[in-house]
């Protein structure tokens, strides 16, 4: 039997910010692996490490200390043009506040990374067609943000974000402006995503929302205080 592909492998990941002199740790010595087709939690307080290791994942910063595999790739050695190019292909954002662009339509935000990666026109239009249906809002595709509701805004965001087919979808947050009707229709579409097979890693300090990710990973203090609830060294 074939091993499972392990889309994120992070090996003793530190990350210090101030001098060396007075270093401030932040990260203390991250291990994770999330395997291709998981759908992960990684949740924890104010101070925990969440948004630097989110900045980590996303290749947005550089670890001070350790290797992060992404897809088989050390992303941690390569260049800021390397990195560039593996958060436009394989990493697919979604973020809290959506980040839509305003006078552009739903159809036309989702073909955003179609247009800049030279997809001739035909075959972005209908890639953007597909994952719009699928999210639900094939019926949306000439309205403009300002028409939509925060769900369907995060629904747009997350069609955009799976335009490249990337390793990863890395989703911040992702409830955090929707009211809870709307947020259980945000949560519904990450598991429709991940039943079919899509690699999720979502960031978030609430642990209702954590709770529907078959794999949660709690944050404290910069280190990985337990892993699916289970304290870390615990027996199974």
């Amino acid at each position: 039997m074939s091993e499972t592909t392990a889309i994120l492998d992070l090996r003793a990941i530190e990350k210090r910010y101030g001098t060396d002199k007075n270093p401030v740790p932040v990260l203390r010595g991250i291990d994770l692996r999330v395997d291709a087709g998981e759908y992960v939690a990684i949740v924890g307080p104010s101070g925990s490490g969440k948004s630097t290791l989110l900045n980590i994942l996303g290749c947005l910063d550089r670890p001070t200390k350790g290797s992060y595999f992404l897809a088989g790739d050390d992303v941690a050695q390569m260049d800021d043009k390397s990195l560039s190019r593996v958060r436009n292909t394989r990493i697919g954002f979604v973020f809290q506040s959506f980040h839509l662009i305003p006078h552009l339509t739903v159809a036309e935000n989702v073909e955003m990374p179609l247009f800049y990666a030279r997809v001739p026109k035909a075959a972005r239009r209908k890639k953007a067609l597909e994952l719009l249906e699928r999210v639900g809002l094939g019926h949306r595709l000439k309205h403009v943000p300002s028409e939509l509701s925060g769900g369907e805004s995060q629904r747009t965001a997350i069609a955009r974000a799976l335009t490249t087919e990337p390793a990863m979808l890395l989703a911040d947050e992702p409830t955090g402006n929707l009211d809870s009707t709307n947020s259980k229709a945000i949560l519904q579409v990450l598991r429709d995503l991940h039943a079919a097979g899509r690699t999720i890693v979502m960031i978030t300090h609430d642990r209702d929302i954590a709770a529907n990710a078959p794999r949660r990973i709690a944050l404290r203090d910069g280190l990985v205080e337990s892993d699916s609830g289970k304290p870390v060294g615990s027996a199974a």
